[in-house]
């Protein structure tokens, strides 16, 4: 009965002959340019290699492997296992027909009779895919047809090489291409004898267990003269098949940019085989290396990150993005923390600077008090204070800003209001997650937290004259933005103030990593704490900003912006203007340069930049602070009235305040000065730390003679929070 099924089969499969015609199939060209890798390689702007991402997580399929670059091991080795008599039969090889059908009559035995060209004929035809339940006669037929149409339209080589790089490997795994790459960490090209082996045997049974496809490797290894290949062959085949991820060949640099790639795409949107970024290859190296060398140097004070953006000014281009420090400094290297959102600090100042210049409520050369502030906020009592925790007086707004001193600031924000300045930094795309109301004043030292990405492309905006345009990752792409944000004439003076050094000195000093050989602009800042510290500025090509801190938001000890980002931004710098230096933009229209003195004042005089119907040659203190006389002996800190909260996040025993002497005399001793709290010496001379109790408290100045000079009441609430206090 068996020989009367199979030939009746036999019979039908002759009747098929006649009325199955093999369906129109695509050319070589048309199915090499139809085949996707799962990743996309991301490339410089010069074309070479950055980075490989995987965009399709059904498979894993690498590159189109030309027939050339394969292995001559691989090819005799897959011909040998899956079709001896490929260069000879014309698609259906049928000996091996005739072969598979006498094993079933005779012996039931089932025994594949497939070529490599009917295999194809499979890959390229969807109907003709395998099924569940295997294929029926008439579909065979249909195979075989396809396979001598694919003889006839496409060459040997075309067919095999088709054939190696749509063929399913093992799990995820198809084409040769990826199978090399991930099991062998290495181009299909160069596959030994024995790798050669183990990829043929996988295309017979993809799934089989590591014994088994021992047994048939090494089985194969001798039909083709290699037996001494067998030799460990167990233990090597158990070692790759725990391999996972695939060896691209490229030294990843920049993992953070392909995922912020990915995220710029539109849904659905298809991914080109290469993509070629505007990042500048040699560029991106230097900013790595440089982060890891001062990363190395900054070990001993807490901080693990740090982060890079460099962009063309002209253009928007993003040239460098390094968005961690790397796993061998970061506890989160896979945190993109170019994209994260941080406490801005002190770099914010120039925007807010730039905006009261703009509305004329200030000019460079305006006087600014910096001494002890307190105001009333529908919080409680807000009292900033500088980073050293000292007071410079009357000085101007050039000096202030240049120097980063807070207090100043804090009265520019008054003239501005918060709500203005939110809306200031929103229109050069900072994004603030809160209106000016929610930030109060603390908004002037950098309470907002904002991304590194977006804090570079504002900078930008200064440096384009205040115009914001958007960036982009694309080489030559276009930008869009919010186009004029502020006025020309405000945004130089702006950048004047930030790259005069002489103006900085007074905090910075003149040698600091913010000196640089060539014209640039620079600010720092550092969060509240100590946990976020920047540099940002700008040369007359490029803008670069540079974060460091602590993924998990732990403060660095005595790391500031000049100390900690400072040195990495100077290192960028310099690398950029190595062969060509930067010189500053010559004045808008509207901005003059006016010969200025100051009068009661330790500020030098200068030639000073003007909005034009601003400027004067000469500031002085008005007629009633001249006339006041010489001061005497007076409490400056804390002012009469002055509400503090302790607060509940520090410890009791590391809360201090800081009693501040105004007016002594050059020739008295101001340690000879007492102080008294509640009748109880607290110290003696100026700057004494106090460590404050709940309770109502009256501050006492006795001078050397024991006379009383001045008092003070102030309240001290039991913890509470207070608002932020950034420096």
């Amino acid at each position: 009965m068996a020989v009367v099924r199979n030939v009746a089969c036999a019979a039908l499969l002759c009747a098929a002959m006649a009325v199955v015609q093999a369906a129109g199939l695509p050319s070589f060209d048309e199915t090499m340019q139809a085949y996707q890798a799962s990743d996309t390689m991301l490339l410089d702007r010069s074309g070479q290699p950055l980075q490989r991402v995987r965009v399709d997580f059904n498979q894993r399929r690498g590159d189109w492997i030309a027939y050339e670059q394969m292995s001559p091991a691989l090819l005799s080795a897959v011909l040998q296992s899956e079709d001896k008599r490929f260069w000879s039969h014309a698609g259906v090889d049928w000996k091996a027909v005739a072969g598979a059908a006498w094993d079933r009559v005779a012996h039931g035995a089932r025994r594949g009779a497939s070529t490599i060209t009917m295999q194809v004929a499979g890959l390229v035809d969807p109907d003709l895919r395998r099924g569940e339940g295997g294929r029926s006669l008439a579909e065979k037929w249909s195979q075989a047809m396809t396979a001598w149409d694919l003889e006839e339209a496409w060459s040997k080589p075309q067919i095999l090489e088709a054939y190696l790089n749509l063929a399913a490997f093992r799990g995820e795994l198809v084409g040769i291409d990826a199978l090399s790459r991930t099991l062998f960490r290495k181009h299909p090209s160069g596959l030994d004898w024995r790798e050669a082996v183990l990829a043929a045997v996988l295309l017979r049974g993809p799934n089989v267990s590591a014994q088994r496809l021992e047994s048939r490797a090494c089985a194969l290894l001798r039909e083709l003269g290699q037996e001494d290949a067998c030799q460990s062959l167990g233990a090597f085949i158990a070692i790759v098949l725990q391999r996972g991820g695939a060896w691209d060949g490229v030294d990843r640099q920049a993992p953070h940019l392909a995922r912020l790639l990915l995220s710029s795409l539109k849904r659905d949107e298809p991914l080109p085989e290469t993509w070629q970024t505007s990042i500048d290859g040699d560029l991106q190296r230097f900013v790595a290396e440089s982060m890891n060398r001062h990363l190395h140097m900054l070990r001993d004070v807490d901080v693990r990150d740090a982060a890079v953006v460099v962009m063309d000014n002209e253009t928007g281009e993003i040239l460098a993005y390094v968005g961690s420090s790397g796993a061998e400094w970061s506890a989160a290297a896979q945190v993109d923390h170019a994209t994260a959102k941080r406490q801005a600090g002190s770099a914010l100042k120039p925007f807010l600077y730039a905006q009261a210049i703009d509305q004329q409520r200030i000019t460079a050369a305006s006087l600014l008090l910096d001494s002890p502030l307190n105001l009333q906020t529908g919080s409680g009592i807000y009292l900033p204070g500088n980073y050293d925790g000292g007071f410079s007086g009357w000085v101007s707004a050039r000096t202030a800003l240049a120097s980063s001193l807070n207090i100043p600031a804090v009265r520019v924000l008054t003239m501005v209001t918060p709500e203005s300045f939110a809306a200031q930094l929103n229109r050069f795309g900072l994004g603030l997650d809160r209106d000016g109301g929610f930030y109060g004043y603390s908004l002037a030292l950098g309470s907002a937290d904002v991304s590194l990405l977006a804090l570079t492309n504002a900078y930008r905006g200064l440096a384009n004259g205040g115009v914001h345009a958007g960036w982009t990752l694309d080489a030559g792409g276009k930008t869009e933005g919010n186009g004029r944000v502020m006025s020309a004439q405000a945004a130089w003076i702006v950048a004047d103030i930030l790259s005069d050094r002489h103006a900085r000195s007074r905090t910075f000093g003149m040698d600091s990593p913010l000196s640089t050989p060539f014209w640039t602009a620079v600010k720092t800042g550092t969060s509240k704490d100590m946990r976020d510290n920047w540099c940002m500025g700008w040369s007359d090509r490029y803008t670069v900003g540079v974060w460091v801190g602590n993924s998990e938001g732990a403060s660095m000890r005595d790391v500031s912006g000049v100390t900690g980002a400072g040195p990495i931004w100077n290192d960028i710098m310099r690398y950029l203007h190595r062969s060509h230096p930067s010189e500053q933009p010559d004045p808008p229209a509207g901005v003059v340069r006016q010969p200025l003195v100051f009068k009661g004042v330790q500020e030098p005089a200068r030639v000073e930049a003007f909005l034009a119907d601003t400027a004067v040659s000469e500031v002085s203190l008005s007629t009633q602070e001249l006339d006041e006389g010489p001061l005497l002996p007076s409490i400056l800190y804390p002012v009469d009235g002055t509400i503090l909260a302790l607060d509940p996040d520090i410890p009791m025993a590391h809360q201090r305040v800081r009693f501040v002497l105004d007016g002594v005399p050059d020739n008295v001793d101001a340690d000879g000065f007492k102080w008294l709290v509640e009748g109880v010496v607290a110290g003696k001379g100026n700057g004494v730390l106090w460590q404050p109790e709940p309770g109502r408290h009256r501050i006492r100045l006795l001078d050397p003679s024991g006379l009383e000079r001045d008092s003070v009441t102030i309240h001290v609430r039991a913890p509470a929070r207070t608002l932020p206090s950034l420096m």
